[in-house]
């Protein structure tokens, strides 16, 4: 492996260029002393605050802008130092060093040292519970203060994707409630949080980087997707990310409506641990039974990616597209290994759905009337959010569920890693030796090659094995207030809400 050249922007994967949407025009930024945004979210950050252990992609968007690691994603895919101003990795890939960036202040006003980066480090590496809270963390050998000002990560083996993981969040070795009480080093400061109702944050005046533009932000809990366009129309909302496509063609023309993409592996996911989706017979006739066209002209209009496998097409060079092409609706086929499982008179099943998200609940619905076609009987059961963390998420406590599974960092190790048999993230109870030899190939292979092929051959076993019942990369329409700009698209599951400003009224 080739040293690597000091860098102030890099890049481990090519991802397809995410366009940057501005509403309203490109003038003048104002961010006066009493500017505010409210931005709705569908669900409370019940999980944790504590960045290093939040589950949810809801939370984690939010915290996003609280937070920051050695370094942090762009909008265009690529890595840029943070709380690093530099790093270098050992021609082996074995060490990595940071040196860190002089003067970084946390929130609570103290000063950014290397304890700490080893602290926040050692606590996500988690080695004697054997349950890292970082996957990619359970190689890390050791954590070596060089200097004031420099920290060595030593791997147990080389991995050309460890840089990833850097953007987990520094935190303070001396905050003893990280849950409840968040310090970071990111553009915005936690200021309240009032359960079910709002999120507060206000600008970091001693921000190291280019400070916010707007100093105050709510994020308002917003879980009845009914009165979504009310709360828009109303002024109670200045903002909403993934509206759903029928109400976001409702909006008057007071807001900007910018389409990307959510970068989800939006399926219908399958608990192996309860009978009959043991069996792959059954699971490849439910893949049979459905059309996701259909679903996605029903639920986004037509729009989205048709998907076949746990990868969006973000990730561009391991995204095989041929693979949403290996169960082709059939409803005979469905039927026949419906029969050849014993199951000739079909079977009925529930599906879980959290009832903030609107698309997942919308998906449901056709699934539903897609497999009374080969004599399945499906009924949804809808859930509040915290419940399908606790229950599904954590506790496997369903047979199948719909939802969007995002990828925590800008790697295929993200999205695959989960499906692994000793994976603390397989909510499915997925275990396939095959697939355990080759995710463990290309986490160990060191040649961009061999691993693109590896983790390509782990997409494969998920697709032909019927792992789950894939379906969308579901668009991603965000409605502005057009007194808003700066909006911008990450191919990542974040909200930068920093990069937003007050379009002044000249323009």
């Amino acid at each position: 492996m080739k040293r690597k050249e000091r860098k102030a922007v890099f890049s481990i994967m090519v991802l397809t260029a995410l366009a940057i949407a501005l509403s309203g025009c490109s003038g003048d930024k104002k961010g006066d002393e009493e500017s505010l945004i409210t931005v709705g979210i569908p669900q409370d950050l019940e999980d944790s605050l504590d960045p290093h252990r939040a589950v949810a992609a809801g939370t984690k968007e939010v915290l996003f802008n609280l937070f920051e690691g050695l370094v942090k994603p762009a909008s265009d895919g690529s890595f840029i130092p943070a709380v690093a101003s530099d790093f270098t990795i050992s021609e082996d890939g074995m060490v990595y060093t940071f040196e860190l960036r002089e003067g970084v202040k946390f929130h609570d006003g103290s000063t950014v040292t290397a304890e700490d980066v080893k602290f926040s480090i050692d606590k996500c590496a988690d080695a004697g519970s054997g349950a890292p809270l970082v996957a990619a963390y359970s190689n890390v050998a050791e954590v070596v203060i060089a200097d004031a000002a420099t920290v060595e990560i030593r791997l147990k083996e080389p991995d050309t994707e460890f840089l990833a993981s850097m953007t987990t969040a520094i935190l303070p070795a001396a905050n003893a409630s990280p849950a409840t009480n968040p310090v970071g080093t990111g553009p915005y400061r936690y200021v309240s949080r009032s359960p079910q109702e709002n999120f507060i944050v206000e600008r970091f005046e001693d921000y190291w980087g280019e400070k916010a533009n707007i100093k105050n932000v709510v994020f308002k809990i917003c879980p009845n997707a009914d009165t979504l366009l009310m709360d828009l129309e109303g002024g109670s909302i200045d903002m909403y990310a993934r509206l759903p496509a029928a109400q976001a063609a409702e909006l008057s023309d007071r807001f900007a409506v910018m389409e990307g993409s959510m970068n989800l592996v939006q399926a219908l996911y399958l608990n192996h641990d309860v009978a009959p989706f043991d069996d792959v017979r059954v699971r490849q006739a439910l893949c049979y039974a459905i059309e996701p066209a259909e679903i996605m002209e029903m639920v986004s209009d037509g729009k989205g990616t048709e998907i076949g496998s746990s990868m969006f097409p973000s990730f561009q060079k391991y995204y095989m597209e041929e693979l949403k092409d290996v169960y082709e609706q059939d409803v005979e086929k469905s039927k026949q290994l419906l029969a050849e499982a014993g199951y000739a008179d079909g079977f009925s099943f529930t599906i879980t759905v959290p009832s903030n998200y609107p698309q997942h609940v919308d998906t449901a619905q056709v699934l539903v009337e897609q497999f009374k076609a080969v004599g399945i009987e499906a009924k949804i059961e809808l859930i509040e959010w915290e419940s399908w963390l606790s229950d599904v998420y954590a506790g496997h406590q369903y047979e199948t569920t719909v939802i969007g599974v995002d990828a925590a960092s800008l790697t295929a190790r993200a999205l695959l890693e989960r499906f692994t048999s000793a994976s603390p993230s397989n909510f499915i109870s997925y275990d396939n030796a095959e697939y355990d030899l080759a995710f463990a190939n290309a986490a160990g292979s060191t040649d961009d090659l061999a691993k693109t092929a590896y983790y390509k051959e782990c997409e494969r076993i998920l697709a032909e094995d019927a792992a789950n019942v894939y379906i969308q990369d579901l668009p991603e329409f965000v409605a502005l207030n057009k007194n808003f700009g700066g909006y911008e698209f990450y191919p990542l599951y974040v909200q930068d809400i920093a990069k937003l400003y007050i379009v002044s009224a000249e323009e």
